[in-house]
């Protein structure tokens, strides 16, 4: 597994509110997560910190022998339980009131990955069938997509485009979508903000993914794309390619 995570706070705003990065449990596999906090007073970079650090720790435990169940599971418990302490973060501390962040993360190994997601970070998944987009967005936007109410392309220009129907910390109880896909040599997962997502279109990042150079440079790429375009955002990423089981070389 080949695998980087990068953040930055764009060309606009004065603070980096995104978090995230890849770690590795006893047994070497993986978890790349990605977490765009919100919130007033710098609330939404505790918040998003908070989800960061206490899911590395909760993974690092980790030394069982993985599969699909056993990483849903685990998502559905420890993100439940980051959650509330989100939450009651933010009912202990006047400052932090109202604050919350958006969670994508992965857990990879050489056979499998497992996707969890809350709010409008997104995950991506290139493979020999294409490039598209494995999670769904918990915006009001989207929902009325589905609806039919408006276009993608209206969606684009709304001016509610930031409203968020779902976000860790602002309840006590959260929902969150988990998704278990194969995941093969040379597939890659692109896990980002809406700081890349709202500025740099599916074929622009088909076509930075699938160039001839190594990830690191990949990640500048979407990040300078993403700051080319205005950058009014923090960007933040993670891309994580499947190595055969022998290792990567």
């Amino acid at each position: 597994m080949i695998a980087f995570f990068k953040t930055d706070k764009g060309m606009v705003r004065h603070h980096n509110e995104d978090n995230g990065g890849i770690f590795h449990n006893k047994t070497g596999n993986l978890l790349a997560i990605v977490a765009d906090g919100m919130g007033g007073h710098q609330a939404g970079e505790v918040a998003s910190q908070i989800a960061v650090k206490k899911l590395q720790e909760l993974w690092a435990n980790v030394d069982e022998i993985l599969t699909p169940e056993f990483a849903k599971s685990w998502f559905l418990e420890k993100v439940a339980i980051v959650n509330k302490e989100i939450y009651d973060h933010s009912r202990e501390n006047k400052e932090c009131e109202g604050m919350g962040t958006t969670l994508v993360a992965a857990i990879c190994t050489a056979t499998f990955a497992t996707i969890v997601n809350i709010g409008d970070s997104r995950c991506y998944l290139l493979n020999e069938n294409g490039f598209k987009q494995l999670t769904e967005d918990h915006s009001l936007v989207n929902e009325l997509i589905k609806a039919g109410q408006i276009s993608p392309e209206d969606a684009e220009i709304h001016p509610r485009k930031n409203v968020l129907l779902n976000a860790m910390g602002t309840e006590a109880d959260i929902e969150m979508d988990i998704t278990s896909i194969t995941f093969e040599e040379g597939n890659k997962l692109l896990l980002c903000s809406d700081g890349l997502s709202n500025k740099v279109s599916s074929d622009e990042m088909l076509t930075i993914l699938t160039d001839e150079t190594d990830l690191n440079e990949k990640a500048d790429t979407l990040i300078q794309l993403a700051n080319h375009y205005g950058g009014e955002d923090n960007i933040s990423l993670a891309i994580v390619t499947a190595c055969p089981e022998s290792g990567c070389d």
